[in-house]
């Protein structure tokens, strides 16, 4: 039986369950790959904390270089995250002829295209399954299952700190300070959470997802991104009483010439499969020509979820040199001459229905006032709910719309906030549901 040897660079969480999956699973490894996956050697700059895992066979060093030029290493896994050094171990990796594994989502999102071409020409492979959506096979689907399809459409819940906060608002009425707050006590959320609050990780996310579903170069930069910070439970409960539930979504929709990409609070219809994803839980519902509606479901993030699917790319590496085929599959889905640039439609440009929230003030004349500028700017009301005064003398009114463009509604809104009639800028939340398509 062939002997494949492994490097880990990085023994944080999921550094420990990728060793302790390849140590502890290693006859079930050898017995559906045909392979002895042999963990070698792993690097990390602290070598003496127990990770509660048999950590006595394989060498422990704390400089990655011991592992990227030991010829012996045939897979190097990047668990380190960030840009640097991983951008430079990658590249070393891969330069040295190695197999890559990462989970480095926000790299493959900044860098990705780079490293791709640097595996290709040093014809190795380069793998990230689990960058996305933990043990989720999401790029898997993308880029081996629906080889056939045309891919209409992707929403997806892809960062469980987010779905969980959203979550406890929803289901005990929690602020977002306070939410926040348990999900940081409970693991779910970082120190600083800017990354995930602020929607960046589900943008890169999104991002990779783009080029495989749709043979376009990553394209992060121009994807409309916004966070869960300003939503309040009030809205939730708006949301609630017309039949919606928020939740912060990654959304990609192909069109003849161009691609939608922005990840933004979003009502959905609580017929939707995706309203009923709770707490940490990620999700992804892919609409394709030939299969139709198709959707996965499962843990995003923590130790053993993203170590299955780093084993996954693992063993799929390992099938390849037991092959002779590495590169059967492209990095991304196409062969490298066939990713093309595919634009991203203009966020001015996207046309969607649109809950409005706006702290109105309590005088005659001002809901009309209201209206007509809404009017005036090709905006047509679907309906209207209205709460009793608030503490401050202002009103909170909230009115759902039909399908309008985002320039016209950013044009109204910046309008009304210039009159007298309310007190602060609106709450904007658009809306995906069968109206929305």
């Amino acid at each position: 039986m062939k002997t494949i040897h492994i490097g880990i660079l990085g023994l944080g969480v999921v550094g420990t369950g990728v060793a302790d999956l390849l140590t502890r699973k290693s006859r079930l490894l050898a017995s559906r790959t045909g392979a002895h996956l042999n963990l070698k050697t792993i690097a990390d700059l602290d070598i003496d904390t127990d990770r509660g895992i048999d950590l006595s066979t394989p060498a422990l060093v704390t400089d990655a270089m011991a592992v990227l030029t030991d010829p012996d290493i045939d897979v190097v896994v990047e668990l380190i995250g960030g840009h640097t050094p991983a951008r430079q171990f990658i590249m070393t990796a891969l330069e040295n002829g190695k197999h890559v594994v990462t989970a480095n989502k926000a790299l493959l999102a900044a860098c990705g295209g780079e490293l791709v071409e640097t595996a290709r020409k040093n014809r190795v492979d380069l793998m990230f399954e689990a960058s996305c959506g933990g043990c989720m096979p999401i790029i898997k689907t993308l880029r081996e299952s629906l080889v056939a399809n045309d891919i209409n459409s992707m929403s997806a819940i892809l960062n469980g700190t987010c779905n969980y906060i959203l979550s406890r608002i929803s289901k005990d009425g929690s602020t977002f300070e306070e939410a926040l707050k348990t999900a940081q006590e409970l693991g779910f959320a970082e120190a600083e959470p800017s990354l995930d609050i602020d929607g960046h990780d589900t943008a890169h996310k999104l991002a990779i997802l783009n080029a495989l579903a749709h043979g376009m170069e990553i394209n992060l930069s121009d994807i409309h991104v916004e966070g869960i910070r300003d939503i309040t439970p009030m809205d939730i409960e708006f949301a609630k009483s017309f039949g919606y539930t928020i939740k912060l979504l990654a959304i990609g929709k192909r069109h003849k010439d161009h691609v939608e990409a922005r990840v933004h609070p979003t009502m959905i219809d609580n017929t939707n499969p995706l309203s009923h994803v709770d707490h940490s839980m990620n999700a992804i519902a892919i609409d394709a020509d030939a299969t139709g509606k198709t959707m996965l479901y499962g843990h995003g993030a923590g130790m053993m979820p993203t170590a299955s699917a780093v084993l996954s790319d693992i063993a799929d590496i390992a099938r390849n040199i037991i092959a002779g085929s590495t590169g059967r599959v492209p990095i991304l889905g196409y062969p490298q001459e066939n990713i093309r640039h595919i634009p991203i439609l203009s966020m001015n440009e996207l046309m969607t229905r649109y809950y409005l929230r706006f702290e109105a003030q309590d005088h005659p004349g001002v809901l009309s006032r209201i209206a007509g500028i809404l009017g005036e700017n090709k905006i047509s009301i679907s309906s209207v709910q209205q709460q009793g005064r608030n503490a401050s003398g202002t009103v909170p009114v909230v009115m759902i719309t039909h399908v309008a463009k985002e320039e016209w509604i950013q044009r109204a809104l910046g309008r009304i906030t210039e009159t007298d009639c309310v007190i602060k800028r609106p709450m904007v939340i658009r809306i995906e549901d069968e109206e929305a398509q």
